[in-house]
């Protein structure tokens, strides 16, 4: 979700879901400890619960960018496991780390010191050849005696070698029975399950096997799949009764940013998919993917591109 979750998408996705955790894109610890860190941390109130995604190989940077994180009111510390890029690699860390389970145990072991927050992982059912069953609960079975607080498996395992990051995310079929397994042989562990879920009846489904379930990219093409997350997930009111009410919410995120002196484009780039497989989300997306990078572009544009939906919808009738 590189360049996706930034915090204006995240606060789009407060219109919609206030009792979902929410994830930063990964941050790497050389971000944090030697970059911009407003840049890479900054967060809206709005936006809690919250966790900052960190990818990093050595127990003491992480440790340290976990310390900030918590100085910076985040919720949780995710240490990303899962991620099979190019670049990830060259740096020793992501998806590699699970070929070094003591590894990612000393760093879970080093934040658990450092901070009181929540400390988990996110990593693949497997990484190359090691790939069974048995080599996940033997990952598992060792970071967990680190104190990591959840466990969230994407069920795809990540060829590092000969599959593109995307293809790493469609290519290797998943294996949603060995995640369900993972639960009844650690019971007492908490088990997030990951990969190729789409909608929200399909989380409700996993729920029946799993704690929890994340859903990364079809959360960002299809936003509304949240609508009834909050009621049918966790009993509370669900905060938009639908998508126009979203949009007003949309409206007041994009005065709030260009008062500020930021681009209607860096709020509203994130919500091209509100209206997504409903009359009228093309022309959503039209106009505004034609009119926001203008220099000029005010919140006007998201109130025209709404009305472009509803003249669309008139025509339904």
């Amino acid at each position: 979700m590189m360049q996706r979750t930034d915090r204006h998408h995240r606060a789009f996705m407060r219109l919609i879901t206030r009792t979902t955790l929410l994830y930063t894109e990964m941050v790497t610890t050389g971000a944090i400890l030697h970059g911009d860190r407003a840049r890479h941390l900054d967060f809206f109130e709005c936006e809690h619960p919250v966790a900052l995604q960190l990818g990093g190989d050595d127990p003491k940077a992480l440790a340290e960018a976990a310390r900030i994180a918590w100085d910076w009111g985040y919720d949780e510390v995710n240490l990303n496991v899962g991620c099979p890029s190019d670049r990830v690699q060259s740096g020793a860390f992501g998806a590699v780390l699970m070929k070094t389970p003591e590894r990612v145990a000393e760093a879970v072991a080093a934040m658990r010191a450092a901070v009181p927050l929540p400390v988990t992982v996110k990593h693949r059912i497997g990484v190359d050849d090691l790939d069974r069953y048995e080599d996940m609960l033997h990952f598992v079975d060792v970071v967990r005696q680190a104190g990591a607080d959840r466990f969230s498996v994407h069920a795809r395992k990540a060829w590092l070698q000969g599959l593109s990051p995307k293809e790493n995310r469609d290519i290797p079929p998943l294996r949603y029975a060995e995640v369900w397994r993972l639960k009844v042989e650690r019971p007492d562990e908490v088990i997030e399950i990951n990969g190729g879920i789409t909608t929200l009846g399909q989380a409700v489904e996993h729920l029946a096997h799993v704690d929890a379930v994340m859903i990364g990219r079809a959360a960002y093409d299809d936003p509304w799949i949240f609508a009834q997350a909050d009621s049918r997930c966790s009993g509370a009111p669900d905060p938009a009764a639908d998508r126009f009410a979203v949009v007003e919410g949309l409206v007041a995120l994009a005065q709030t940013h260009l008062a500020s002196g930021g681009r209607l484009h860096h709020v509203v780039r994130h919500a091209l998919g509100l209206f997504a497989g409903v009359p009228g989300g093309r022309r959503w997306r039209r106009v505004l993917s034609s009119g926001a990078a203008a220099p000029d572009a005010g919140p006007q544009l998201i109130r025209e591109a709404a009305a472009a939906v509803r003249e669309a919808q008139a025509g339904q009738l």
